[in-house]
């Protein structure tokens, strides 16, 4: 209990300093304010940051063999083009990419199917035992690697020599297309069935359609060439009784080739 001497002055400057000397450093209200709450009601209603969505990842899909080849405006932009597609499966099981022999200005352009083990090791088509009777067939009408272009429709080796698959062919498809294109022969020569189903878009046997004249089309060619298809030298050294059809195929292409000169 306070005495007299203790009692708070009357006066509000006396209880004032009273308050000090007695260590009062702070008022409290007759009502308790809960400061914690009105802590919480300040954070509840200040306006929400905006939030910052992730970075969206855009995944880059690998460059097709049909963009690829379109984009190339020659022959080394297109052998660079296939030499870094990594598209095709058969790229992993051969050692290179065969990609032609001869003369790209030559008038003939020879399609064969795909490599062997022995165009795998030296990197060129035809240069096996197929390509010593190739050679041959040229010769008799006068031709060689110099005045013919020679090239496949898969570039890679086959897992075996086994014959490429459809999947296989579709991949490699622009790639030839292009490579048609860019040489622009005046004829072309399908060396076995699948260069001509291929691009023809033919589905009948080689028997069916060799030793006749067609239309091979591109919207990027100036003109259809005409094409003979015919057998496969691979194909003739099995059954040489198909060789006379070949050479009568050679010849029309002979009577063709001295026709346009």
């Amino acid at each position: 209990m306070l005495s007299a001497a203790d009692s708070p002055p009357s006066s509000h400057e006396q209880l004032l300093r009273w308050y000090i000397e007695a260590g009062v450093d702070e008022a409290i209200a007759e009502i308790p304010t809960d400061r914690y709450a009105a802590s919480r009601i300040s954070a509840d209603s200040a306006p929400a940051s905006p939030s910052v969505p992730p970075p969206v990842q855009v995944a880059t899909q690998p460059a097709t063999s049909a963009h690829l080849a379109m984009d190339c405006r020659n022959l080394a932009e297109l052998r660079t083009a296939m030499e870094a597609y990594d598209g095709c499966a058969l790229k992993r099981t051969c050692q290179r990419t065969v990609f032609a022999d001869g003369n790209p200005a030559a008038p003939v352009m020879l399609i064969g199917e795909a490599p062997g083990a022995d165009e795998d090791r030296l990197g060129l088509p035809f240069v096996g035992a197929s390509g010593k009777l190739l050679d041959r067939m040229l010769a008799s009408i006068g031709l060689d690697r110099g005045s013919v272009y020679i090239t496949n429709v898969v570039p890679w080796r086959p897992p075996g020599n086994r014959k490429p698959e459809p999947t296989e062919i579709e991949l490699c498809l622009p790639f030839v297309e292009r490579h048609i294109e860019l040489v622009a022969p005046a004829i072309l020569v399908f060396l076995g069935g699948a260069p001509a189903s291929a691009l023809l878009a033919r589905q009948e046997a080689i028997s069916r359609l060799r030793g006749r004249w067609l239309d091979y089309s591109s919207s990027r060619l100036a003109r259809p060439i005409p094409a003979m298809p015919t057998y496969h030298p691979a194909y003739l050294l099995r059954t040489p009784l198909h060789k006379r059809d070949a050479w009568r195929d050679f010849l029309a292409i002979r009577k063709r080739l001295d026709a346009q000169s």
